[in-house]
């Protein structure tokens, strides 16, 4: 009894083993090659990293280190300890080369740190998730393409490596546009196209696509422009002023060049732009006029009360010189005589 439950506690421990840490699902035809990015924590940049193979860890078995070997047979491994990423590359895949693998950081005096696992299928036929290439370039400003054939169903997404993804139809990562659209093309492929516009430098690095629990690891590589490159785009954008040829094909239609449409479309802009002066200078007429009135009419309703009070003043102040001219009047007349002459008469005259 002792005996079974140590064989059940043992089995256990060896299923919870193999399900710990996240499963990466790789699919990858016979004949064919991958490249797995493995990221780490800049605390182990000077730690040994090495790829190992084994259905559990216990028995994980070496295939590569970077002390060494680095390499060995088909497998290679490198470490860039600037940006904390070591990749191991799968060349020439065989069917036997399927299983588990895993990245791992080795701890002196410790137990080793298993960074992420993967399970690699070797096929003969179409893989259920692949790239036609994994390494893809583009230039600062730039947009780049990457198209995820899948045969298999579940959820889409697109992801950095250890950052966020994106799923449904758009979104952004890091501050670059993303879209998603799902195609196929003449040969019935179903297609995840991923469109990453205006590319910056801190773009370049690995993307996973996924679609279901497989998925497939995409190295975006952004340089900035060359001379020749910003030469050439500036070149792309002047118009020229030589007429395009017809095809000499008879069942050729004329197409319309970019530089005519161009054209067309900077006249329109301009009588548009023109339109626009218009308008508003009208606007800033009437807009002149109304205020001016308003000066107007304020001054005009500013003074009237001055102008009212002045004229009450100019009233008020009007005297009539001869404000008794209608009362009694009387005038009186005196003559005065020296003593020695006659007393003369006082003449008094009294008008009533």
């Amino acid at each position: 009894m002792a005996l079974h439950l140590s064989l059940l506690l043992l089995l256990l421990l060896l299923v919870y083993r193999i399900s710990a840490g996240k499963v990466g699902y790789v699919s990858v035809q016979t004949g064919g090659s991958i490249t797995f990015p493995c990221s780490y924590d800049q605390y182990y940049i000077n730690h040994v990293k090495y790829w190992c193979q084994g259905l559990v860890w216990e028995v994980c078995s070496y295939v590569v280190r970077t002390d060494h070997p680095k390499s060995s047979g088909k497998t290679s491994i490198s470490d860039d300890i600037n940006k904390r990423i070591f990749t191991v590359t799968m060349t020439d895949l065989a069917s036997c080369d399927y299983g588990n693998y895993r990245c791992v950081v080795e701890i002196n005096g410790g137990t080793d740190f298993m960074i992420q696992r993967f399970y690699l299928s070797v096929t003969p036929g179409t893989p259920e998730l692949y790239v036609e290439q994994q390494e893809v370039t583009g230039v600062e400003g730039g947009s780049v393409t990457v198209r995820c054939y899948y045969s298999n169903s579940g959820d889409m997404k697109w992801c950095r490596m250890g950052g966020d993804c994106v799923s449904g139809y758009s979104g952004t990562l890091h501050g670059t546009s993303v879209t998603l659209t799902r195609t196929s093309d003449a040969n019935n492929r179903k297609a995840l196209t991923v469109t990453m516009s205006g590319l910056k430098m801190e773009n370049t690095d690995w993307y996973w696509c996924r679609v279901g629990e497989l998925e497939m690891p995409v190295h975006i590589t952004v340089s900035q422009q060359t001379a020749t490159q910003r030469t050439s785009k500036m070149t792309s954008t002047t118009q020229d002023p030589t007429p395009q040829q017809p095809s000499a094909s008879p069942t050729a239609e004329p197409v319309q060049t970019d530089n005519t449409s161009q054209g067309d479309e900077g006249n329109m802009e301009e009588v548009h732009q023109r339109s626009i002066d218009v308008k508003v200078l009208l606007i800033s007429l009437g807009m002149l006029v109304v205020v001016t009135a308003g000066i107007l009419v304020t001054w005009k309703m500013w003074r009237m009360p001055k102008d009212n009070k002045a004229k009450d003043q100019t009233t008020n102040n009007s005297v009539d010189p001869f404000p008794e001219a209608d009362d009694d009047v009387t005038y009186s007349t005196v003559i005065l005589q020296h003593k020695t002459q006659l007393k003369g008469q006082t003449k008094v005259k009294l008008f009533h």
